[in-house]
């Protein structure tokens, strides 16, 4: 009877140690049929197409050229205008920094020219010392006498010699609408309205019009930027005044004064 239980006992031993190595077996992985033994990776995110970011890169590159050209062209434009301006007398502003600029030191400075006094003195002190004459000639200084409203007298640098009876000029201080005073001015349209053609008399464009002129100013003539060979001659029936020593000795302020308002 022992003898029968032993051997009971020992194969629900045996039975039981099965089952526990059978599940251990189970729990291993790769063990179960049912899932694979090992996870496959998820195929990675490819990035975009290499041909679909060249045609990106393209268009980006073709979109910043033609803001490019179009900018360029606005450039292109703007100098057309400026230039069409020019040639009609437009009267383009160089604003000056500061207080502005008188039309003598800017004369002066554009010129080369050594002359002193004002405006109105810078007929007569330039004998003996640069030509004159009555006829205008790109880069001579056209000499305006004191008269009305413009008692310090005016100079103006001939830009261009547009024909017999009109130059364009370019000089500061001369006010108009929408030039503030003390202002530079370019491709400004004078007019010769003298009786003889001889630049004695001439009519200035207004403001920024190329169309409108103002009264009618005297003018002494032309000083010409090279070496007077008369011998300090005058034209017109005028005298010499004295030249540059003189003028510094009586203590000419070296200014000019642009026209009144009222008197243009």
């Amino acid at each position: 009877m022992k003898a029968l239980s032993a051997v009971v006992a020992a194969v629900i031993l045996a039975g039981g140690l099965g089952i526990t190595a059978s599940d251990a077996q189970a729990r291993q992985p790769g063990a179960r049929e049912s899932k694979p033994a090992a996870r496959t990776a998820a195929p990675a995110r490819q990035p975009a197409n290499a041909t679909q970011r060249s045609a990106a890169q393209r268009n980006q590159t073709v979109q910043r050229n033609a803001q490019r050209n179009q900018t360029a062209a606005r450039g292109t434009a703007a100098q057309r205008q400026t230039s069409a301006t020019a040639r009609r007398g437009g009267g383009r502003v160089a604003q000056s920094g500061g207080g502005g600029i008188s039309c003598v030191p800017y004369a002066r400075q554009a010129t080369g020219m050594a002359i002193s006094g004002n405006g109105r003195d810078w007929w007569h002190n330039a004998a003996g010392l640069y030509a004159r004459g009555n006829r205008p000639e790109v880069g001579s200084v056209m000499a305006f006498p004191g008269s009305g409203g413009m008692r310090s007298g005016h100079v103006a640098v001939v830009e261009r010699v547009v024909g017999p009876r009109e130059v364009l000029v370019h000089h500061a201080n001369w006010g108009g609408p929408g030039i503030r005073r003390g202002s530079i001015m370019r491709g400004v349209s004078v007019i010769d309205v003298s009786p003889n053609n001889d630049w004695t008399q001439v009519r200035v464009q207004v403001g920024h019009s190329a169309e409108n002129y103002g009264r009618v100013y005297p003018v002494y003539g032309f000083i010409h930027n090279r070496p007077d060979t008369s011998g300090g001659g005058m034209f017109a029936g005028t005298s010499p005044r004295g030249g540059v020593a003189r003028a510094s000795a009586r203590g000419l302020e070296e200014v000019a004064q642009a026209p009144a308002p009222r008197g243009r």
